[in-house]
């Protein structure tokens, strides 16, 4: 059931709330737990420029919102929105529910370009936290611009030669990050660590590596949010409609990579979160990518942020990783859909 006849922007206005709660909540929960109240007290003295009054109890926990929590909280909701934003755009470009933003190989690349910046970097003076965003980012575009050029025949790129393109190039990038990972030797654990995706000692470098490839592949999701709704109804007959439909490909599968290049380079890999966010908003609001898009960054934001806490508290004061978190909720949904499509899946 479609909720199409409801107010998008009233839907958008709760989920706002939502969000925000959560955001107070994720600030708050820790090793020592700041009540929401207090939260809310020590961002209004930033805001007014009283913080540095601060003193005692008060100055410790203002340390430990602004210094660690907040940023981690704020990544996790940018993160969320950028895998759904990627999930939303690769299926309704491959006009399959079941489309990832993983599908052509994009996380795989971003993942083997982070574990060699581990493993080649971990010796030297550069800090992680510049090495990896750079070599996942650049592994991120390179692979899907190797993805692109495999799948290229006759100047057009079908979408099932890019799928099965994307396939192949996701299972051989996998076997060189294995191989990668067992010569890793004493770094073992971190690699391991890293790849199941999450959010602890992210500060704020993270998020200002992070936010311009996110706001660019998110900009151009927007932008291209009426063609992508023309690609819909197939690929010939988007052209007839005067859809530049190789131009748009283009420029949605550069989105996608700056958008899932960026997140797996200062989270690891965190799966799933754009298979369900996109497939269950357009239950409920319906397939217009103009509405979609929104609705879908904002979900995705709560999403991560929820998936966050859970982490943090399943198992306190121990922490899992996001990622682990995401596989748990996002494996039966993924078995769900599988059973719900598999008729169309064999036609």
């Amino acid at each position: 059931m479609q909720l199409v006849n409801k107010p998008v922007s009233l839907i958008m206005f709760f989920l706002s709330l939502l969000l925000l709660l959560l955001v107070i909540l994720g600030i708050g929960i820790g090793a020592v737990w700041i009540p929401p109240l207090e939260v809310l007290s020590l961002a209004g003295g930033h805001l007014d420029g009283s913080s540095a009054a601060y003193q005692g109890q008060m100055l410790s926990h203002d340390i430990i919102i602004w210094s660690i929590r907040l940023p981690r909280v704020l990544l996790g909701a940018m993160v969320g929105t950028s895998l759904s934003v990627a999930g939303a755009i690769f299926q309704g470009l491959f006009r399959n529910p079941m489309a990832d933003p993983y599908v052509i190989g994009v996380s795989s690349g971003s993942a083997l370009g982070a574990v060699a910046a581990i493993l080649l970097l971990g010796s030297t003076g550069l800090r992680y936290s510049y090495s990896i965003p750079a070599f996942a980012f650049v592994c991120a575009i390179l692979t899907i611009f190797l993805v692109y050029s495999l799948a290229r025949t006759g100047g057009k790129v079908p979408v099932m030669t890019l799928l099965l393109a994307g396939i192949a190039v996701n299972s051989f990038l996998s076997a060189l990050q294995s191989l990668a990972m067992f010569y890793s030797g004493d770094q073992m654990h971190q690699v391991v660590f890293w790849l199941l995706g999450g959010f602890s000692s992210r500060g704020w470098e993270y998020i200002w590596m992070f936010m311009p490839y996110a706001l660019i592949g998110t900009v151009i999701a927007f932008i291209y949010a009426r063609e992508l709704n023309g690609m819909l109804i197939g690929e010939e007959q988007a052209q007839h409609l005067g859809i530049d439909v190789e131009r748009v490909k283009i420029m949605l599968l550069t989105a996608s990579a700056l958008l899932v290049g960026a997140s797996v380079s200062v989270s690891g890999l965190i799966g799933f979160v754009g298979l369900i966010i996109p497939h269950v908003v357009r239950l409920l609001i319906g397939p217009d990518h103009r509405k979609l898009l929104p609705m879908v960054a904002l979900t995705g934001a709560i999403f991560m942020v929820g998936a966050d806490i859970l982490a943090r508290t399943i198992i306190a004061p121990e922490e899992l990783p996001v990622g682990v978190v995401t596989a748990l909720i996002g494996g039966p949904f993924f078995i769900y859909l599988l059973r719900r499509h598999k008729t169309a899946l064999y036609k």
